[in-house]
């Protein structure tokens, strides 16, 4: 059995395609989690103005996920984020 790390991921999201795109994200996003790993919190911080524009947008939805998984997992979420239409920004960090 390896070793599980903690973690912390932010994601903003676009808001472009409506609220209910971003709560369609966030599902996906948890589940994936979920499936890999064990979500020990979630904040969602919801509709923020960002501090400076991201692909001409001035507002992005910000969601804040903590979970433990294997140390090969982040690598993996970073990935699908990359290729997820309406991610703005994410970042992992090891706790």
């Amino acid at each position: 059995m390896a070793n599980k790390n903690s973690y912390e991921t932010m994601f903003i999201f676009s808001l472009n395609n409506g609220e209910e795109a971003v709560q369609t994200l966030i599902e996906k996003f948890k589940a994936l989690i979920e499936k890999n790993g064990a979500v020990e919190s979630v904040d969602d911080w919801g509709k923020r103005k960002l501090a400076y524009e991201i692909e001409d947008q001035a507002e992005g939805y910000y969601y804040l996920v903590n979970y433990t998984a294997e140390p090969e997992f982040p690598a993996e979420l970073e990935r699908i984020v990359g290729i997820t239409d309406g991610v703005l920004r994410s970042l992992v960090i090891k706790k």
